[in-house]
Protein backbone atom coordinates (compact mmCIF):
# COMPACT_ATOMS: atom_id res chain seq x y z
CA UNK A 1 0.00 0.00 0.00
CA UNK A 2 1.23 3.49 -0.80
CA UNK A 3 0.69 6.26 1.75
CA UNK A 4 0.45 9.91 0.77
CA UNK A 5 2.86 12.53 2.07
CA UNK A 6 0.36 13.64 4.75
CA UNK A 7 -0.01 10.07 6.02
CA UNK A 8 -3.43 9.47 4.49
CA UNK A 9 -4.43 6.63 2.19
CA UNK A 10 -4.71 7.70 -1.48
CA UNK A 11 -8.22 7.86 -2.90
CA UNK A 12 -7.44 5.24 -5.52
CA UNK A 13 -6.12 2.66 -3.06
CA UNK A 14 -8.43 -0.33 -3.35
CA UNK A 15 -9.62 -1.98 -0.17
CA UNK A 16 -10.89 -5.55 -0.06
CA UNK A 17 -14.40 -4.14 0.22
CA UNK A 18 -13.86 -1.99 -2.90
CA UNK A 19 -12.85 -5.08 -4.84
CA UNK A 20 -15.57 -7.38 -3.53
CA UNK A 21 -18.28 -4.74 -4.01
CA UNK A 22 -16.99 -3.70 -7.46
CA UNK A 23 -17.10 -0.07 -6.42
CA UNK A 24 -16.15 2.51 -9.11
CA UNK A 25 -13.52 4.18 -6.94
CA UNK A 26 -12.01 6.19 -9.81
CA UNK A 27 -14.00 7.89 -12.56
CA UNK A 28 -12.28 9.33 -15.62
CA UNK A 29 -14.62 11.78 -17.32
CA UNK A 30 -14.15 13.25 -20.77
CA UNK A 31 -16.21 16.44 -20.37
CA UNK A 32 -15.52 17.62 -23.92
CA UNK A 33 -13.78 16.31 -27.02
CA UNK A 34 -12.72 19.85 -27.99
CA UNK A 35 -8.94 20.18 -27.98
CA UNK A 36 -6.29 22.80 -28.76
CA UNK A 37 -3.62 20.24 -29.72
CA UNK A 38 -3.34 17.87 -32.71
CA UNK A 39 -1.67 14.86 -31.13
CA UNK A 40 -0.61 12.16 -33.54
CA UNK A 41 -1.19 9.47 -30.91
CA UNK A 42 -4.60 10.61 -29.64
CA UNK A 43 -6.85 7.61 -29.07
CA UNK A 44 -10.05 9.69 -29.11
CA UNK A 45 -9.04 11.73 -32.19
CA UNK A 46 -9.88 14.86 -30.16
CA UNK A 47 -10.23 18.25 -31.81
CA UNK A 48 -13.86 19.29 -32.18
CA UNK A 49 -16.52 18.97 -29.51
CA UNK A 50 -18.85 15.98 -29.86
CA UNK A 51 -22.14 16.82 -31.64
CA UNK A 52 -24.26 16.45 -28.50
CA UNK A 53 -22.19 16.96 -25.39
CA UNK A 54 -23.83 16.91 -21.96
CA UNK A 55 -25.32 20.14 -20.60
CA UNK A 56 -24.19 21.61 -17.30
CA UNK A 57 -27.34 20.32 -15.62
CA UNK A 58 -26.73 16.81 -16.97
CA UNK A 59 -23.13 16.93 -15.74
CA UNK A 60 -24.25 17.90 -12.25
CA UNK A 61 -26.60 14.91 -12.28
CA UNK A 62 -23.69 12.61 -13.12
CA UNK A 63 -21.71 14.05 -10.21
CA UNK A 64 -24.50 13.11 -7.80
CA UNK A 65 -24.76 9.58 -9.23
CA UNK A 66 -20.99 9.00 -9.00
CA UNK A 67 -21.02 10.05 -5.37
CA UNK A 68 -23.91 7.66 -4.68
CA UNK A 69 -21.97 4.80 -6.27
CA UNK A 70 -19.04 5.38 -3.90
CA UNK A 71 -16.61 7.08 -6.28
CA UNK A 72 -13.77 8.80 -4.41
CA UNK A 73 -11.85 10.50 -7.21
CA UNK A 74 -13.01 12.07 -10.47
CA UNK A 75 -10.42 12.92 -13.11
CA UNK A 76 -11.55 15.38 -15.77
CA UNK A 77 -10.08 14.91 -19.24
CA UNK A 78 -10.82 15.90 -22.83
CA UNK A 79 -10.02 16.83 -25.41
CA UNK A 80 -9.09 19.60 -23.06
CA UNK A 81 -11.33 19.87 -20.01
CA UNK A 82 -10.63 23.58 -19.58
CA UNK A 83 -12.19 24.33 -22.99
CA UNK A 84 -15.64 23.76 -21.46
CA UNK A 85 -16.83 27.09 -20.07
CA UNK A 86 -18.37 25.35 -17.06
CA UNK A 87 -15.35 23.21 -16.21
CA UNK A 88 -14.79 25.02 -12.89
CA UNK A 89 -18.47 24.58 -12.01
CA UNK A 90 -18.10 20.82 -12.56
CA UNK A 91 -14.98 20.78 -10.36
CA UNK A 92 -16.90 22.63 -7.63
CA UNK A 93 -19.76 20.12 -7.82
CA UNK A 94 -17.40 17.15 -7.56
CA UNK A 95 -15.69 18.72 -4.56
CA UNK A 96 -18.99 19.59 -2.86
CA UNK A 97 -20.12 15.98 -3.29
CA UNK A 98 -17.15 14.83 -1.19
CA UNK A 99 -15.03 13.47 -4.04
CA UNK A 100 -11.53 14.58 -4.97
CA UNK A 101 -11.31 16.29 -8.36
CA UNK A 102 -8.18 16.04 -10.49
CA UNK A 103 -7.45 16.87 -14.12
CA UNK A 104 -5.26 15.67 -16.97
CA UNK A 105 -4.18 18.14 -19.63
CA UNK A 106 -1.81 18.85 -22.48
CA UNK A 107 -1.34 22.28 -20.92
CA UNK A 108 -1.16 24.33 -24.09
CA UNK A 109 -3.53 27.08 -22.86
CA UNK A 110 -3.81 26.30 -19.17
CA UNK A 111 -3.30 29.92 -18.19
CA UNK A 112 -3.24 31.50 -14.74
CA UNK A 113 -6.90 32.51 -14.86
CA UNK A 114 -8.08 28.99 -15.66
CA UNK A 115 -5.88 27.54 -12.93
CA UNK A 116 -7.16 30.09 -10.41
CA UNK A 117 -10.78 29.21 -11.24
CA UNK A 118 -10.02 25.48 -10.94
CA UNK A 119 -8.23 25.89 -7.61
CA UNK A 120 -11.00 28.04 -6.17
CA UNK A 121 -13.46 25.33 -7.24
CA UNK A 122 -11.46 22.67 -5.39
CA UNK A 123 -9.02 21.13 -7.90
CA UNK A 124 -6.54 19.05 -5.90
CA UNK A 125 -4.06 17.74 -8.46
CA UNK A 126 -3.29 17.96 -12.16
CA UNK A 127 -1.25 15.93 -14.61
CA UNK A 128 0.46 17.44 -17.65
CA UNK A 129 1.55 15.33 -20.63
CA UNK A 130 5.18 15.48 -21.74
CA UNK A 131 6.12 12.97 -24.41
CA UNK A 132 9.77 13.65 -25.09
CA UNK A 133 12.20 16.50 -25.34
CA UNK A 134 11.09 19.75 -26.98
CA UNK A 135 11.43 18.76 -30.64
CA UNK A 136 9.84 15.31 -30.31
CA UNK A 137 7.07 16.50 -27.99
CA UNK A 138 6.09 19.30 -30.36
CA UNK A 139 6.12 16.86 -33.28
CA UNK A 140 3.89 14.34 -31.47
CA UNK A 141 1.53 17.03 -30.18
CA UNK A 142 1.21 18.66 -33.59
CA UNK A 143 1.72 22.23 -32.35
CA UNK A 144 5.00 24.09 -32.15
CA UNK A 145 5.59 25.49 -28.69
CA UNK A 146 3.46 22.88 -26.93
CA UNK A 147 6.45 21.57 -24.92
CA UNK A 148 7.25 25.00 -23.48
CA UNK A 149 3.55 25.56 -22.77
CA UNK A 150 3.33 22.24 -20.91
CA UNK A 151 6.35 23.04 -18.74
CA UNK A 152 4.98 26.54 -18.04
CA UNK A 153 1.64 24.99 -17.00
CA UNK A 154 3.43 22.77 -14.49
CA UNK A 155 5.12 25.82 -13.02
CA UNK A 156 1.87 27.79 -12.82
CA UNK A 157 0.04 24.89 -11.18
CA UNK A 158 2.78 24.57 -8.58
CA UNK A 159 2.61 28.32 -7.89
CA UNK A 160 -1.10 27.92 -7.16
CA UNK A 161 -0.47 25.05 -4.75
CA UNK A 162 -1.70 22.26 -7.01
CA UNK A 163 0.06 18.90 -6.70
CA UNK A 164 1.43 18.07 -10.14
CA UNK A 165 2.32 14.95 -12.07
CA UNK A 166 3.69 14.31 -15.54
CA UNK A 167 2.24 11.72 -17.92
CA UNK A 168 4.34 10.21 -20.68
CA UNK A 169 3.34 7.85 -23.45
CA UNK A 170 6.10 5.41 -24.33
CA UNK A 171 6.24 5.32 -28.10
CA UNK A 172 9.02 3.80 -30.16
CA UNK A 173 10.55 7.25 -30.58
CA UNK A 174 10.45 8.39 -26.95
CA UNK A 175 12.10 5.33 -25.40
CA UNK A 176 15.62 6.73 -25.78
CA UNK A 177 14.54 10.10 -24.33
CA UNK A 178 13.03 8.88 -21.06
CA UNK A 179 16.07 9.97 -19.03
CA UNK A 180 15.75 13.46 -20.49
CA UNK A 181 12.03 13.55 -19.71
CA UNK A 182 12.77 12.63 -16.10
CA UNK A 183 15.12 15.63 -15.92
CA UNK A 184 12.16 17.82 -16.94
CA UNK A 185 9.89 16.15 -14.37
CA UNK A 186 12.39 16.75 -11.58
CA UNK A 187 13.06 20.36 -12.59
CA UNK A 188 9.33 21.09 -12.73
CA UNK A 189 8.80 19.88 -9.16
CA UNK A 190 6.25 17.21 -10.13
CA UNK A 191 5.56 14.57 -7.50
CA UNK A 192 4.56 11.70 -9.78
CA UNK A 193 5.65 10.49 -13.20
CA UNK A 194 3.09 8.20 -14.81
CA UNK A 195 4.05 6.18 -17.88
CA UNK A 196 2.04 4.03 -20.24
CA UNK A 197 2.62 2.42 -23.61
CA UNK A 198 1.23 4.12 -26.69
CA UNK A 199 -1.69 1.97 -27.86
CA UNK A 200 -2.62 1.59 -31.56
CA UNK A 201 -5.96 3.32 -31.11
CA UNK A 202 -7.34 6.42 -32.84
CA UNK A 203 -4.63 8.45 -34.55
CA UNK A 204 -1.93 6.22 -33.09
CA UNK A 205 -3.52 3.38 -35.05
CA UNK A 206 -2.77 5.38 -38.19
CA UNK A 207 0.93 5.41 -37.30
CA UNK A 208 2.10 1.86 -36.58
CA UNK A 209 5.69 3.11 -36.55
CA UNK A 210 4.90 4.84 -33.23
CA UNK A 211 4.10 1.58 -31.46
CA UNK A 212 6.89 -0.07 -29.50
CA UNK A 213 7.50 -3.63 -30.64
CA UNK A 214 6.62 -6.21 -27.95
CA UNK A 215 10.10 -7.73 -27.85
CA UNK A 216 11.48 -4.37 -26.70
CA UNK A 217 9.89 -5.02 -23.31
CA UNK A 218 13.23 -6.71 -22.56
CA UNK A 219 14.86 -3.32 -22.99
CA UNK A 220 12.10 -1.22 -21.47
CA UNK A 221 11.56 -2.89 -18.10
CA UNK A 222 15.14 -2.68 -16.74
CA UNK A 223 15.26 0.89 -18.01
CA UNK A 224 12.11 1.73 -16.07
CA UNK A 225 13.61 0.13 -12.97
CA UNK A 226 16.70 2.33 -13.23
CA UNK A 227 14.50 5.39 -13.79
CA UNK A 228 12.35 4.43 -10.78
CA UNK A 229 15.35 4.57 -8.48
CA UNK A 230 16.73 7.77 -9.99
CA UNK A 231 13.32 9.42 -9.70
CA UNK A 232 12.96 8.31 -6.07
CA UNK A 233 16.26 9.94 -5.15
CA UNK A 234 14.75 13.25 -6.33
CA UNK A 235 11.42 12.79 -4.57
CA UNK A 236 9.49 11.67 -7.66
CA UNK A 237 7.37 8.52 -7.68
CA UNK A 238 7.46 6.71 -11.03
CA UNK A 239 4.23 4.79 -11.66
CA UNK A 240 3.57 2.45 -14.57
CA UNK A 241 0.20 2.15 -16.30
CA UNK A 242 -1.84 -1.03 -16.51
CA UNK A 243 -0.71 -1.68 -20.07
CA UNK A 244 2.94 -2.08 -19.04
CA UNK A 245 4.01 -5.37 -17.56
CA UNK A 246 3.74 -8.08 -16.44
CA UNK A 247 5.35 -10.43 -13.89
CA UNK A 248 9.03 -10.09 -14.59
CA UNK A 249 11.61 -9.34 -11.88
CA UNK A 250 10.53 -5.67 -11.70
CA UNK A 251 6.81 -6.33 -11.25
CA UNK A 252 6.57 -5.62 -7.52
CA UNK A 253 9.06 -2.79 -7.62
CA UNK A 254 7.31 -0.87 -10.40
CA UNK A 255 3.67 -1.82 -9.87
CA UNK A 256 3.96 -1.84 -6.08
CA UNK A 257 5.93 1.41 -5.89
CA UNK A 258 8.78 -0.51 -4.28
CA UNK A 259 6.58 -2.98 -2.37
CA UNK A 260 7.72 -6.24 -3.92
CA UNK A 261 4.70 -8.36 -2.98
CA UNK A 262 2.29 -6.23 -5.07
CA UNK A 263 1.49 -7.56 -8.53
CA UNK A 264 -0.95 -7.14 -11.41
CA UNK A 265 -4.36 -8.71 -10.80
CA UNK A 266 -6.15 -8.27 -14.10
CA UNK A 267 -8.04 -5.53 -15.87
CA UNK A 268 -9.94 -3.17 -13.53
CA UNK A 269 -12.15 -1.75 -16.29
CA UNK A 270 -15.74 -1.95 -15.07
CA UNK A 271 -14.53 -3.32 -11.75
CA UNK A 272 -13.11 -0.31 -9.92
CA UNK A 273 -12.83 2.28 -12.70
CA UNK A 274 -15.48 3.90 -14.86
CA UNK A 275 -15.15 6.05 -17.96
CA UNK A 276 -17.66 8.63 -19.19
CA UNK A 277 -17.59 10.30 -22.61
CA UNK A 278 -18.71 13.87 -23.24
CA UNK A 279 -22.04 12.80 -24.77
CA UNK A 280 -22.92 10.61 -21.78
CA UNK A 281 -21.67 7.25 -23.10
CA UNK A 282 -20.38 5.05 -20.26
CA UNK A 283 -17.57 2.48 -20.42
CA UNK A 284 -15.73 0.47 -17.81
CA UNK A 285 -12.48 2.19 -18.74
CA UNK A 286 -12.19 5.54 -20.55
CA UNK A 287 -9.64 4.16 -23.01
CA UNK A 288 -11.59 1.13 -24.23
CA UNK A 289 -13.01 1.04 -27.78
CA UNK A 290 -16.46 2.61 -27.62
CA UNK A 291 -18.22 0.28 -30.07
CA UNK A 292 -17.37 -2.87 -28.11
CA UNK A 293 -17.48 -1.60 -24.52
CA UNK A 294 -20.17 1.11 -24.25
CA UNK A 295 -22.74 -0.04 -21.72
CA UNK A 296 -25.25 2.71 -22.37
CA UNK A 297 -25.83 6.44 -22.19
CA UNK A 298 -26.86 8.42 -19.12
CA UNK A 299 -29.54 10.12 -21.19
CA UNK A 300 -31.25 6.76 -21.60
CA UNK A 301 -30.32 4.85 -18.44
CA UNK A 302 -29.28 5.97 -14.98
CA UNK A 303 -25.59 5.55 -14.19
CA UNK A 304 -26.20 2.97 -11.46
CA UNK A 305 -28.08 0.67 -13.84
CA UNK A 306 -25.36 0.99 -16.47
CA UNK A 307 -22.67 0.20 -13.91
CA UNK A 308 -24.40 -2.73 -12.23
CA UNK A 309 -26.37 -4.40 -15.00
CA UNK A 310 -24.74 -4.02 -18.41
CA UNK A 311 -22.46 -6.81 -19.64
CA UNK A 312 -20.22 -4.33 -21.47
CA UNK A 313 -19.10 -2.99 -18.08
CA UNK A 314 -19.19 -6.19 -16.03
CA UNK A 315 -16.84 -8.24 -18.24
CA UNK A 316 -13.92 -7.77 -15.84
CA UNK A 317 -15.68 -8.32 -12.52
CA UNK A 318 -17.29 -11.51 -13.84
CA UNK A 319 -13.86 -12.82 -14.90
CA UNK A 320 -15.23 -14.09 -18.20
CA UNK A 321 -12.39 -12.92 -20.42
CA UNK A 322 -10.93 -16.10 -21.97
CA UNK A 323 -7.22 -16.16 -22.63
CA UNK A 324 -5.88 -17.42 -25.93
CA UNK A 325 -2.55 -17.58 -27.72
CA UNK A 326 0.42 -17.43 -25.36
CA UNK A 327 -1.81 -16.04 -22.60
CA UNK A 328 -3.93 -19.19 -22.74
CA UNK A 329 -0.88 -21.23 -21.76
CA UNK A 330 0.67 -18.73 -19.35
CA UNK A 331 1.89 -19.55 -15.86
CA UNK A 332 0.03 -16.47 -14.57
CA UNK A 333 -3.15 -16.74 -16.66
CA UNK A 334 -5.54 -17.19 -13.70
CA UNK A 335 -4.22 -14.01 -12.05
CA UNK A 336 -3.34 -11.75 -14.97
CA UNK A 337 -6.27 -12.76 -17.23
CA UNK A 338 -4.61 -11.60 -20.42
CA UNK A 339 -3.30 -8.22 -19.27
CA UNK A 340 -4.68 -4.86 -20.36
CA UNK A 341 -7.96 -5.18 -22.29
CA UNK A 342 -7.37 -1.80 -23.96
CA UNK A 343 -4.07 -2.90 -25.50
CA UNK A 344 -5.16 -6.41 -26.48
CA UNK A 345 -8.47 -5.36 -28.07
CA UNK A 346 -6.89 -2.42 -29.92
CA UNK A 347 -4.32 -4.80 -31.40
CA UNK A 348 -6.31 -7.93 -32.11
CA UNK A 349 -10.00 -7.01 -31.92
CA UNK A 350 -10.64 -8.99 -28.73
CA UNK A 351 -9.10 -9.32 -25.26
CA UNK A 352 -7.15 -12.19 -23.78
CA UNK A 353 -3.79 -12.24 -25.60
CA UNK A 354 -1.46 -9.35 -24.85
CA UNK A 355 2.08 -9.55 -26.25
CA UNK A 356 3.28 -6.49 -24.27
CA UNK A 357 4.25 -8.62 -21.29
CA UNK A 358 7.67 -8.86 -19.65
CA UNK A 359 7.19 -12.44 -18.49
CA UNK A 360 6.12 -13.41 -21.99
CA UNK A 361 9.11 -11.81 -23.70
CA UNK A 362 11.49 -13.37 -21.18
CA UNK A 363 10.06 -16.85 -21.61
CA UNK A 364 10.11 -16.59 -25.40
CA UNK A 365 13.70 -15.37 -25.25
CA UNK A 366 14.61 -18.53 -23.33
CA UNK A 367 13.16 -20.47 -26.28
CA UNK A 368 15.15 -18.40 -28.80
CA UNK A 369 12.02 -16.54 -29.94
CA UNK A 370 10.52 -13.08 -29.95
CA UNK A 371 7.28 -11.43 -31.15
CA UNK A 372 6.62 -8.45 -33.38
CA UNK A 373 3.32 -6.86 -34.42
CA UNK A 374 2.31 -5.93 -37.95
CA UNK A 375 -0.73 -3.91 -39.04
CA UNK A 376 -3.06 -5.77 -41.39
CA UNK A 377 -6.14 -3.51 -41.30
CA UNK A 378 -6.44 0.28 -41.00
CA UNK A 379 -8.66 2.06 -38.47
CA UNK A 380 -11.94 3.54 -39.79
CA UNK A 381 -11.28 7.06 -38.46
CA UNK A 382 -13.67 7.42 -35.47
CA UNK A 383 -12.96 8.34 -31.83
CA UNK A 384 -11.58 5.37 -29.88
CA UNK A 385 -11.37 3.23 -33.01
CA UNK A 386 -8.68 0.77 -33.97
CA UNK A 387 -7.43 -1.22 -36.90
CA UNK A 388 -6.13 -4.73 -36.62
CA UNK A 389 -2.67 -6.24 -36.14
CA UNK A 390 -1.21 -9.68 -36.25
CA UNK A 391 1.44 -11.11 -33.97
CA UNK A 392 4.46 -12.48 -35.82
CA UNK A 393 6.70 -15.02 -34.08
CA UNK A 394 10.37 -14.61 -35.03
CA UNK A 395 13.79 -15.86 -34.08
CA UNK A 396 15.78 -13.51 -31.86
CA UNK A 397 17.50 -12.02 -34.92
CA UNK A 398 14.17 -11.18 -36.55
CA UNK A 399 13.67 -14.07 -39.00
CA UNK A 400 10.16 -15.47 -39.41
CA UNK A 401 9.51 -18.92 -37.97
CA UNK A 402 6.63 -21.38 -37.71
CA UNK A 403 7.26 -21.89 -33.99
CA UNK A 404 4.31 -21.34 -31.64
CA UNK A 405 4.44 -18.83 -28.79
CA UNK A 406 3.71 -21.06 -25.80
CA UNK A 407 4.62 -20.67 -22.12
CA UNK A 408 6.73 -23.64 -21.06
CA UNK A 409 7.24 -22.47 -17.45
CA UNK A 410 6.81 -25.52 -15.18
CA UNK A 411 4.24 -25.18 -12.42
CA UNK A 412 4.65 -27.39 -9.36
CA UNK A 413 1.76 -29.76 -8.70
CA UNK A 414 1.52 -28.58 -5.08
CA UNK A 415 1.33 -24.88 -6.00
CA UNK A 416 -1.71 -22.92 -4.93
CA UNK A 417 -4.34 -21.81 -7.43
CA UNK A 418 -4.32 -18.05 -6.96
CA UNK A 419 -2.07 -16.57 -4.27
CA UNK A 420 1.36 -15.45 -5.42
CA UNK A 421 4.45 -14.98 -3.27
CA UNK A 422 7.85 -13.52 -4.09
CA UNK A 423 10.88 -15.65 -4.86
CA UNK A 424 13.65 -13.66 -3.19
CA UNK A 425 16.20 -15.39 -5.36
CA UNK A 426 15.05 -13.56 -8.51
CA UNK A 427 12.20 -11.29 -7.27
CA UNK A 428 9.68 -12.93 -9.55
CA UNK A 429 6.26 -14.02 -8.34
CA UNK A 430 5.50 -17.72 -7.93
CA UNK A 431 2.47 -19.56 -6.69
CA UNK A 432 2.23 -20.26 -2.98
CA UNK A 433 3.29 -23.80 -2.24
CA UNK A 434 6.01 -23.81 -4.87
CA UNK A 435 9.19 -25.38 -3.51
CA UNK A 436 11.69 -24.61 -6.25
CA UNK A 437 11.46 -21.41 -8.27
CA UNK A 438 10.78 -22.23 -11.94
CA UNK A 439 12.73 -19.13 -13.00
CA UNK A 440 15.97 -19.20 -10.98
CA UNK A 441 15.77 -22.72 -9.39
CA UNK A 442 16.23 -21.27 -5.89
CA UNK A 443 14.63 -22.99 -2.93
CA UNK A 444 11.77 -20.55 -2.14
CA UNK A 445 11.99 -20.97 1.64
CA UNK A 446 15.79 -20.68 1.79
CA UNK A 447 15.79 -17.61 -0.46
CA UNK A 448 13.18 -15.92 1.74
CA UNK A 449 15.19 -16.66 4.90
CA UNK A 450 18.42 -15.30 3.36
CA UNK A 451 16.61 -12.17 2.22
CA UNK A 452 15.06 -11.54 5.63
CA UNK A 453 18.44 -12.06 7.32
CA UNK A 454 20.11 -9.60 4.95
CA UNK A 455 17.29 -7.10 5.41
CA UNK A 456 17.53 -7.33 9.22
CA UNK A 457 21.32 -6.90 9.16
CA UNK A 458 21.00 -3.92 6.81
CA UNK A 459 18.46 -2.24 9.08
CA UNK A 460 20.67 -2.81 12.13
CA UNK A 461 23.68 -1.36 10.32
CA UNK A 462 21.62 1.65 9.20
CA UNK A 463 20.48 2.24 12.80
CA UNK A 464 24.09 2.21 14.02
CA UNK A 465 25.13 4.61 11.27
CA UNK A 466 22.28 7.01 12.05
CA UNK A 467 23.24 6.96 15.77
CA UNK A 468 26.84 7.81 14.91
CA UNK A 469 25.79 10.59 12.53
CA UNK A 470 23.56 12.09 15.23
CA UNK A 471 26.46 11.99 17.71
CA UNK A 472 28.75 13.63 15.16
CA UNK A 473 26.21 16.43 14.57
CA UNK A 474 25.96 17.04 18.33
CA UNK A 475 29.75 17.15 18.63
CA UNK A 476 30.01 19.66 15.77
CA UNK A 477 27.24 21.80 17.24
CA UNK A 478 29.05 22.01 20.62
CA UNK A 479 32.62 22.42 19.38
CA UNK A 480 32.37 24.51 16.22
Amino acid sequence: MTVAADGTTPNRFLTRLDRSASRPVHAVWEITLACDLKCGHCGSRAGKARPSELTTEECLGIVAELAALGTREVTLIGGEAYLRRDFAQIIAAVTAAGMQCTMQSGGRNLNAQRIRLAVEAGLRAAGISIDGTRELHDELRGVRGSFDAAVASLERLREHGVVTSVNTQISATVLDQLDDVLDVVIAAGAKNWQLQLTVPMGRAGDHPEMILQPHRMLELMPKLSALFHRAARSGVLLQIGNNIGYFGPYEGELRGNGWETIHYEGCLGGQNTIGIEADGTVKGCPSLPTDAYAGGNVRELDLTTIWLDTPELSFSRERRDPQWGFCGTCYYKDVCRGGCTWMAHSLLGKPGNNPFCHHRTQELQRQGLRESIRQVEAAPGKPFDHGKYEIVVETLDGRATDALAVDRTPRNADAGDAKLVVCYGCFRHVFAGTGTCPFCTADIGDARERYQTTLRETREAAAVLLTKLAAARRFIAVNV
